[in-house]
């Protein structure tokens, strides 16, 4: 089992005020880079291998952390196809685009012109893979879309249902990565936080109320 570590992106301007991102390359905004300052990665995971998708808003995360990632396509953001820019509560406003029907697909959720969560999944799972073989600790710089995607492979989260657990984005979620690339939980919502310095140390990984209703955080 090699060990992994998932780090999503410091905030942008449309994560806050909610709007889906996928592949649109934007950059951290200046509190979001003020953030990102102020996290304090633990001393073990500086020695993994890092890795970051292509988008400017992991790869300027990256540089603020002091880290030298290799760029990873595969770790991209989820593709929100037409309904990038737009809030899930402008979308739900919306009857054209049946985002009820569409949220009861789990993780065949297809935006218009996207990619679902289970294809981020299938593109995911041969990189899971040659980290598993790599056998060298590997971090990634990465997204919501992509650490959803693993949070299910390692679960059995169909995304019918809220998070199994709630997740925390300024902090690392763990993982082991076996033979054929499936992922197991290790550690979630370890805090990045100043005086954070171990694997073991995390938030409660507390389970999303069942029957929330989604928003941006969930999807």
């Amino acid at each position: 089992m090699t060990m992994l570590a998932l780090l999503r992106h410091g905030p942008t301007a449309w994560a806050r005020e909610g709007r889906l991102q996928g592949r649109t390359d934007l950059p951290l905004d200046a509190a979001g880079r003020a953030s990102v300052l102020g996290w304090r990665l633990p001393r073990e995971f500086r020695a993994f291998r890092w890795l970051a998708s292509p988008l400017a808003r992991c790869t300027e995360t990256a540089a603020l952390l002091s880290l030298n990632p290799e760029i990873e396509p595969r770790l991209i953001e989820m593709d929100w196809g037409r309904w990038e820019g737009r809030t899930i509560a402008e979308l739900r406003a919306d009857p054209g685009q049946r985002v009820a029907q569409r949220e009861a697909r789990g993780l065949d959720l297809d935006p218009p012109g996207g990619e679902s969560p289970r294809a981020v999944q299938q593109r995911l799972i041969p990189l899971l893979a040659e980290i598993a073989v790599s056998r060298a600790p590997t971090g990634c710089i990465t997204h919501k879309g992509v650490i959803r995607g693993i949070l299910s492979l390692a679960t059995g989260w169909t995304m019918l249902d809220p998070h199994p657990v709630k997740l925390e984005w300024d902090a690392v979620h763990v993982f082991r990565v076996g033979s054929g690339g499936m992922p197991r939980v290790l550690n979630l919502n370890q805090s990045l936080a100043a005086g954070s310095h171990r694997i073991g140390s995390a938030r409660p990984s507390t389970r999303a109320p069942r029957g929330a209703a989604q928003d941006e955080g969930d999807w």
